[in-house]
């Protein structure tokens, strides 16, 4: 069944690196190493959405996260880049699906329509996970204190977005571009546990510059240093959880190691849209308690 999945897995990440080309069902049955008379009915039958309508909402996907992110790319680029001739033909199809012009979604995303119109994506894609992952590769790691600009979001994790927006706005202003400033996300509550309402996270960035007020709510604030577990995490954010829990559940009581009085954090390395969702690069950083603590 492994490799069965394996070969559809291929075929997932072969879509989200292509979507800008017509990806037609011979070309992607040869991917899945199967006939292409019956390819779509293997693809619709395993994961319940077609593979015109993934390719289709995987490319919407990315056009609204270039949409609401990323305001120096153009409607025109985003539209070329979905695989449309014309930004009037992309823009169609876009209202359509989402209810808000692409111009619209740029001013003002509505963030609980956009996460019901791509669960079938997130759903398709969980099937695709093996289900015996390996335990990633976890170092020890001294974390220097770091002093970073920090907008902090409180409320539904759903609506990090609107988060997001004016984070990147100020570090524009600011000239903080993620290649030469580190971006953090510290995790205050886990929302798994969280009612959405009290879920707290921080977007951060490393900086030394003086931190004036400012609209967006942007504050200082120094992260500890810390001896922390660092995992590499590889793909999306839905799945972070595959990453972080071997930590708690295998790594620690096999090694003794404690977790620390500090949050869990991120360091964000490469993000989608920049890259597809199975190339972003996330590092965890699970904070330890200090040796002596963890003698018997």
């Amino acid at each position: 069944m492994q490799n069965y999945l394996g070969r559809f897995r291929r075929v997932m990440r072969y879509i989200d690196d292509h979507l800008a080309e017509n990806l037609n069902g011979e070309k992607l049955g040869t991917v899945a190493a199967c006939s292409r008379f019956h390819f779509h009915r293997q693809f619709s039958a395993l994961f319940g959405i077609n593979p015109g309508r993934y390719i289709q909402l995987a490319r919407f996907e990315r056009a609204a996260r270039q949409l609401a992110y990323r305001p120096h790319v153009s409607v025109f680029d985003i539209a070329l880049d979905c695989g449309f001739d014309s930004p009037e033909s992309f823009s169609r199809a876009f209202k359509k699906l989402h209810g808000q012009s692409p111009s619209d979604f740029r001013k003002n995303p509505q963030w609980d329509v956009c996460s019901s119109i791509y669960q079938p994506l997130i759903d398709a894609r969980s099937k695709t996970m093996p289900d015996n992952i390996p335990t990633p590769a976890i170092e020890i790691v001294n974390f220097p204190q770091t002093r970073v600009a920090t907008l902090r979001h409180r409320g539904d994790p759903a609506h990090i977005g609107n988060s997001i927006r004016p984070f990147i706005d100020w570090r524009k202003r600011n000239h903080l571009p993620p290649h030469k400033n580190a971006t953090f996300n510290i995790i205050h509550t886990n929302p798994e546990e969280t009612p959405a309402a009290d879920f707290v996270l921080d977007l951060c960035v490393a900086t030394s510059i003086a931190i004036s007020p400012n609209p967006e709510g942007v504050f200082e604030q120094i992260m500890q240093a810390n001896r922390c577990a660092r995992i590499r995490h590889i793909g999306p954010d839905q799945d972070l959880n595959r990453s972080i829990i071997p930590v708690y559940a295998q790594w620690m009581p096999q090694t003794g190691e404690l977790a620390g009085d500090y949050p869990l954090f991120f360091q964000r390395i490469a993000f989608f849209p920049d890259v597809p969702r199975h190339e972003a690069i996330t590092d965890i950083y699970v904070p330890l308690a200090a040796p002596q603590q963890n003698a018997p």
